[in-house]
């Protein structure tokens, strides 16, 4: 009895969801579904279904092992591997399922990536980001950084190879090549233009608000009250007094500034990104030990040099982690944006809507999600280089 409780302990309990969840999608649910066009529904397919049986057998038995890594293996690295290994098998299994199903030289039918291919794959993310939280100590920032970079580099590789492209997405991203370099572009410059243009603003009002507290309750509160407002309704706030700008003065339309488009776009994103940047430059600078401070007044630094010199320097860290918070945050609202004539990758996500073509939506959510993982990961190795150097 005690050796069967000393074995339920054993089994790591996050290990066992993931297995549980794995399972049940690969019984229950479709792999990927074959589609005579990109609007109509289609038919499901389970993995046993679409591939040969020793490759259906090869992939169970692969994904059989990653399950019994997550039941009862601690070590977070043959975990992460293990994580990694199922990623590449699952993401293997649906391109050979796509070229399977899909005749040669058409162009017309779709094979998309069914509801147990998405449930396995998120369950396989789990495991894996279990697994790097796990790891004791943690990679360094540059090994971080080097895994997202070799990360890119075999997906990029695989879909310039081709490996991919009988997918319905990947069907979607040929006929949208050109929008999808332009809309991409524009979604970048969204998201990075309006965080450079409050980090202008917000940096100095921290400063500010530390240097005068009596002034700190009132502006955080009502940037609190900006935060609040939802996207949708902050564009739709906007358009009226910068439509109205655009009429009265010419110039400004000249210049862009209209009741549509990029303009009231990059002011919703400006106003939502002041209040993480002026709250943590406020919390980092209280954080500067006031010894530091005085040692450099000592020294006779002018309060100039000690502001630029020791307290930025010191607060910086908290001071990105804010500028983090508001880059991944933007990156996502700009996706909303596109409904008021913004631009981004969130064209292709409402047009899809607008379609009932979710092969479309999702050729604008999967990058867009991919850029703020990889500004996280970037930024936060950045930030923890910072640290390991002030240690």
């Amino acid at each position: 009895m005690t050796t069967t409780v000393a074995r339920l302990h054993r089994i790591d309990p996050l290990g066992a969801l993931v297995s549980a969840v794995g399972a049940a999608s690969l019984l229950w649910l479709p792999f990927v579904v074959f589609k005579l066009n990109r609007i109509l529904p289609g038919d499901a397919h389970s993995l046993m279904q679409v591939l040969p049986a020793s490759a259906a057998l090869a992939c169970q038995v692969s994904l059989i092992l990653i399950a019994l890594v997550a039941l009862g293996i601690a070590d977070a690295r043959v975990r992460l591997a293990a994580a990694l290994v199922g990623v590449i098998v699952v993401a293997a299994a649906v391109a050979s399922a796509a070229n399977l199903l899909t005749p040669a030289g058409n162009r017309v039918v779709r094979v998309a990536p069914g509801s147990g291919f998405w449930v396995l794959l998120v369950a396989l993310g789990l495991m894996a980001t279990d697994a790097i939280t796990r790891l004791r100590p943690r990679p360094r920032p540059a090994v971080r950084v080097l895994m997202l970079a070799l990360f890119a580099a075999v997906a990029g590789a695989a879909l310039a190879h081709g490996t991919f492209d009988n997918l319905s997405v990947m069907r979607e991203y040929a006929v949208n090549a050109g929008r999808f370099a332009h809309e991409a572009r524009q979604h970048v410059w969204l998201a990075l233009g309006s965080l450079a243009a409050a980090i202008v603003v917000a940096l100095p009002l921290g400063i500010l608000c530390h240097r005068v507290p009596r002034l700190r309750g009132s502006v955080l509160g009502g940037l609190n009250v900006i935060q609040t407002i939802p996207a949708i309704a902050l564009y739709g706030i906007l358009m009226a007094p910068l439509g109205a700008l655009a009429a009265a003065v010419p110039l400004a339309a000249r210049l862009g500034i209209r009741g549509i488009g990029a303009a009231p776009a990059v002011l919703a994103l400006f106003l939502y990104s002041l209040l993480p940047v002026v709250a943590n430059t406020v919390a980092g600078l209280k954080r500067v030990s006031p010894a530091a401070v005085e040692a450099a007044r000592g020294m006779g630094m002018t309060r100039w040099q000690i502001l630029t010199g020791v307290e930025l320097l010191l607060a910086l860290p908290t001071i990105l982690t804010g500028i983090r918070i508001v880059l991944v945050q933007n990156i996502g609202l700009v996706t909303v944006a596109a409904l008021i004539g913004g631009g981004g990758l969130g064209v292709f996500v409402f047009q899809g809507i607008g379609q009932t073509a979710i092969d479309l939506v999702l050729l604008g959510a999967i990058p867009t999600v991919a850029l703020a993982f990889s500004a996280a990961v970037l930024l936060d190795a950045l930030i923890d280089t910072m640290n390991r150097t002030r240690q």
